[in-house]
């Protein structure tokens, strides 16, 4: 917190924003309405003022969209493309940096359509084609939806409630084989209440033409907070490297997702295999093994002690 006024000074309308956004911007992922206005303790009533709220949500929420790859449902579900499927037949878009085009309008690759967002309504309000130099040439756009068709594949056998897309980063313009260029790949899996669970997944690769190899680099992250029956937060993450050869778009696109499928199994088995271990492990060093007498508590006479002096006697409390 900020020091500019002395201790007990009511805090400045400047302070109060900067506290707000950050609980909004921590807010664990699906949640943030809930931390915005959802209860009696919100951001908004505890502020007791709506502008300085306006204008914390106006900063904290897309923030918040782009770091928890939100998706969100697409306003025009007609027509015969293809455009990114959730298990329940809906249209998406990822909210992610790799598909920012200014503060409120995201570029959906597969579709190539630009969704204009309100991002603290978290909803896509309109959507507009995308122009042809918001789109990869007709080479990038091979190899870019070639791979998005593989991913897609896999994302649907390992996540119920998984997302994907492929963006171009670089090198968009290249119009054919001598040039370098560069896609990011994003995957966005999300289970709400009362199990709230996200996945999520970046991974950039750039494809080198004279050296003929694809260097693939890769964070996955994983987020959990169960608070119906309980109060348990996950929160943990992985960096990844990994490469192939440069190959023709099919086969490029098939290697690349099988990289990325062996690295997200793999950490998705370390991370079963450590909640199998936690009741064993984890869960028995937090407690205390003795008590701060190092006596055992006779929980099986404990009828026989008083409240005070025997108890105390009994436990030597107080030497």
């Amino acid at each position: 917190m900020s020091d500019d006024g002395a201790a007990g000074e009511p805090l400045s309308d400047r302070q109060k924003k900067e506290i707000a956004v950050w609980f909004l911007s921590n807010a664990p992922s699906g949640e943030i309405h809930y931390v915005a206005k959802g209860n009696a303790l919100h951001v908004r009533a505890l502020l007791g003022d709506d502008d300085v709220y306006e204008a914390a949500a106006a900063e904290a929420f897309p923030e918040h969209n782009k770091a928890h790859l939100v998706s969100l449902e697409l306003p025009d579900r007609s027509g015969d493309v293809s455009v990114s499927l959730s298990s329940s037949g809906l249209r998406f878009i990822i909210i992610s940096t790799y598909g920012e085009l200014d503060k409120n309008n995201y570029l959906d690759p597969r579709t190539a359509q630009v969704a204009t967002v309100d991002h603290i309504k978290q909803t896509c309000t309109k959507l507009r084609p995308a122009t042809d130099e918001e789109l990869p040439s007709a080479y990038i756009e091979e190899f870019r939806s070639l791979l998005d068709v593989e991913l897609s594949k896999y994302v649907g056998e390992a996540y119920p409630k998984g997302i994907c897309a492929v963006y171009c980063t670089s090198g968009k313009d290249v119009e054919g084989p001598g040039s370098d260029f560069g896609f990011a790949v994003v995957i966005s899996a999300a289970k709400r209440s009362p199990q709230n669970f996200c996945w999520r997944s970046i991974w950039t690769m750039d494809f080198n033409y004279e050296l003929q190899y694809v260097d693939i680099r890769g964070k996955i992250q994983v987020g959990a907070h169960y608070f119906e029956e309980g109060n348990v937060q996950l929160d943990t993450n992985i960096d990844r490297k990994d490469s192939t050869v440069l190959q023709s778009p099919e086969d490029s696109a098939v290697s690349i997702t099988n990289i990325i499928r062996h690295h997200e199994s793999e950490y998705l088995s370390s991370l079963e295999e450590s909640y199998m271990n936690l009741s064993d492990a984890t869960f028995k060093d937090l407690r205390r093994k003795l008590p701060v007498t190092r006596t055992l508590f006779p929980w099986h006479n404990t009828l026989a002690f008083s409240l005070t002096r025997d108890l105390a006697k009994e436990l030597a409390l107080g030497k």
